[in-house]
């Protein structure tokens, strides 16, 4: 579809958010010719965008001048948002005492675009367990918390979402997540092998306002010998640790309005 003529113009930022945007997506460091390709400008035109944005702590070069890529600036400032500053903090306490009920890690995931994002997270209360980092994306498609929030959603939402996904991956099989999708709904969590380390089992919720999720609470589930703690068990302890999460944001919630 033609893209529609913006009203105003401001080509300063177009080339900054261009830069950011390009950055958001590299899976490496983007050297200058890089980002001068990626975005259709020439290196003299991105040139100081580059230095004001490094200045100001968006981007930064890698160890021995191997290209830009993001900090956590967005990211940090993104946090500062009531909305996803509120549902942490009605999080946290329960995540540690989930953490502590499972003798496992959990973190906390939102939607962002095509992908998710970890914003919260809890080490295991013991010394060996998988931990996620604040900040760490996956596409929506591949992650089990991804699966959640798609199930979880209205038709019109969950189909947009989808959209978005389909292009920024050729070869996304719609019909195959779908019924995947529908089953994690039908179950109401979801449970898999990861598909990046053996041997975890990832167990995910979702966190409920209004019958949606705004966000999924994970377990990457690691059987140890020491712990009596079993999947069957994990299992039991998230799925409730999710809804009190959701009744405190649904309180949260009624308690602004009045």
């Amino acid at each position: 579809m033609p893209k529609t003529t913006p009203k105003y113009r401001a080509p300063a930022l177009d080339k900054g958010l261009d830069i950011l945007e390009l950055l958001a997506a590299a899976a490496a460091p983007l050297s200058v010719a890089e980002v001068s390709e990626g975005i259709g400008r020439s290196r003299s035109e991105i040139f100081r965008m580059l230095q004001v944005l490094e200045e100001r702590d968006y981007i930064a070069r890698g160890e021995g001048d191997s290209g830009y890529s993001l900090t956590s600036r967005l990211f940090r400032l993104s946090m500062e948002q009531p909305p996803v500053k509120s549902t942490v903090e009605a999080a946290m306490p329960v995540m540690h005492r989930l953490a502590d009920a499972v003798e496992q890690s959990c973190h906390l995931v939102v939607p962002s675009r095509e992908q998710i994002v970890v914003i919260a997270r809890v080490d295991p209360p013991s010394e060996i367990g998988l931990v996620v980092r604040v900040g760490h994306r996956r596409p929506m498609s591949q992650a089990t918390s991804g699966h959640v929030l798609l199930a979880f959603q209205s038709d019109d939402i969950r189909a947009s979402w989808l959209d978005i996904i389909a292009s920024h991956d050729a070869d996304f099989d719609r019909k195959k997540l779908l019924k995947l999708v529908s089953q994690v709904h039908a179950r109401g969590y979801a449970s898999a092998p990861s598909q990046v380390v053996d041997g975890v089992t990832d167990l995910s919720a979702p966190v409920l306002q209004h019958g949606h999720a705004v966000c999924a609470l994970t377990i990457p589930f690691i059987e140890r010998r020491a712990s009596s703690s079993t999947v069957k068990h994990a299992l039991a302890q998230l799925r409730q640790a999710a809804a009190d999460i959701s009744d405190s944001l649904q309180f949260g919630a009624s308690a602004r309005k009045d």
